[in-house]
């Protein structure tokens, strides 16, 4: 039914060279282009998760500085506040300290002044008193 004729053996060397020559030409270059694409994809993958996490790693970095610096502001603020407050109480204590010292020098000075007054009514009724003794002594000298 088969002949095996120098035709089968030629048919298998024709088959062999021809895949010798597509490995050769088409096969080896394709292989090693896929090769390269899944290198070049691999190493980009790789470069993209380090850069991912160097990422990360500045963003927390920076979010930790910002949340110092927030907490450093705040102390400022809280300390500006205090001190505020404090030069606040020590102005009003000193106004008052000066308003005390005006009261009381304000009041000696009308105690003085109700000294003076007081004398110069003594002497005052001191010296009607001996104009109403003089006037009520008078007639009765007169009439002895």
């Amino acid at each position: 039914m088969f002949d095996f004729d120098a035709t089968l053996p030629l048919m298998a060397l024709q088959f062999l060279l021809l895949a010798a020559v597509l490995n050769v030409i088409f096969y080896k270059p394709l292989t090693k282009a896929l090769d390269d694409r899944d290198n070049y994809i691999r190493n980009n993958n790789l470069e993209a998760r380090e850069r991912l996490a160097k990422t990360e790693r500045l963003t927390k970095e920076y979010e930790q500085q910002l949340a110092d610096a927030r907490k450093q502001a705040q102390v400022i603020v809280t300390q500006a506040q205090e001190d505020a407050q404090r030069i606040t109480a020590e102005k009003i204590a000193q106004a008052q300290r000066e308003a005390q010292a005006q009261r009381e020098q304000v009041a000696q000075e009308i105690e003085q002044q109700k000294q003076e007054a007081l004398r110069s009514l003594e002497q005052q009724v001191d010296a009607f008193s001996r104009q109403i003794l003089e006037k009520l002594l008078e007639p009765s000298l007169v009439g002895k």
